[in-house]
């Protein structure tokens, strides 16, 4: 690990100050990803600055949403709280499928959101990566892909984004609240967050320079069956080779985001209008522009299929 500066911000603000003020900072919380990437020298920040004092570990109510979220509430913490697990019981057992149970107990909401994907070829620092290296190529491409993307790829990247709580989140259509280095606030809807890797894979969100998570937000409660379905080769501690976060209504309709495909959180809203005729119809609106590999083309029958069973049972 390289040497870094560290420091402890007062407040939201002047975290966001401090981290604009100089290049190579970053904000470390939980640092479930953040230090595992600096030891292995993937990330080689100059400054931390540690946010844990920031009293960003609170749930509440609001008036204008049905629940608002500390960027530091812990995974475990959130997965728990009764008002979740009634309003938005698709967070809470997405945040149960993910990681192990130490590792819930450290890591936070924004840290869940921001961390980065576990393609094989940005961990190995001797292969070309984009994301890690931008402009050096991609080795995943031609290479080992049976974990990787199947849509919203590029000719940079096919990484997919390892997050299970991003899944649901985005099935909610939660708002991530942010405050800039100038002191401004602003919203940014869950469907915006994340980018597509395009040209540039290395920017993943669309965060600015200094720019800190302060919470996420979360809708009045919508009803329905809400599942979480995670298909991966292990039973724990594994990522998702294709989840799905699905919220049913009783008239069939609903909506469904998918973990495991792409390189953010997958939803099409066009293709939910399909779901009463179907798992098949859904998934063929879901991977209308999909690019597998031969060797995750199985994928795309998977996703059909473990949406088919969550629907089953959305349906009893």
């Amino acid at each position: 690990m390289r040497a870094f500066t560290y420091e402890r911000a007062a407040s939201p603000a002047e975290a966001a100050v401090a981290a604009a003020r100089a290049e190579g900072t970053k904000f470390i919380a939980g640092g479930t990803n953040l230090l595992d990437l600096m030891k292995l020298r993937i990330e080689a920040p100059t400054h931390l600055i540690h946010v844990n004092g920031l009293a960003l570990d609170k749930i509440e109510g609001s008036e204008e949403s049905g629940l608002r979220i500390g960027a530091l509430v812990r995974n475990t913490d959130l997965a728990a709280d009764q008002r979740v697990r009634r309003d938005y019981p698709v967070l809470s057992r997405a945040l149960v499928a993910g990681a192990s149970g130490q590792l819930r107990n450290k890591a936070t909401t924004a840290g869940n959101l921001l961390q980065r994907t576990r393609c094989p070829y940005f961990y190995d620092t001797n292969m070309a990566c984009n994301k890690r290296q931008p402009g050096s190529g991609c080795s995943a491409i031609g290479g080992f892909t049976r974990q990787l993307a199947v849509v919203g790829g590029s000719d940079a990247c096919i990484a997919t984004h390892p997050s299970d709580m991003a899944v649901a989140m985005r099935a909610l259509d939660a708002t991530v609240e942010t405050v800039r280095p100038d002191g401004k606030t602003r919203g940014i809807p869950i469907a915006d967050f994340h980018k597509l890797p395009g040209d540039t894979p290395h920017i993943e969100t669309v965060l600015e320079k200094g720019e800190l998570i302060t919470a996420v937000t979360l809708p009045k409660p919508i009803g329905g069956k809400q599942l979480y379905r995670k298909v991966r080769d292990r039973a724990s501690y594994a990522f998702a080779l294709v989840s799905v976060a699905a919220v049913v209504q009783p008239d069939g309709t609903g909506r469904v985001a998918l973990g495991g495909v792409a390189h953010k959180p997958w939803r099409v809203e066009a293709a939910e209008a399909e779901l009463p005729k179907g798992a098949k119809a859904v998934a063929a609106g879901l991977f209308a522009d999909a690019k597998p590999t031969e060797q995750n083309q199985f994928k795309l029958t998977l996703a059909e299929r473990t949406l088919g069973a969550v629907l089953a049972e959305a349906h009893g």
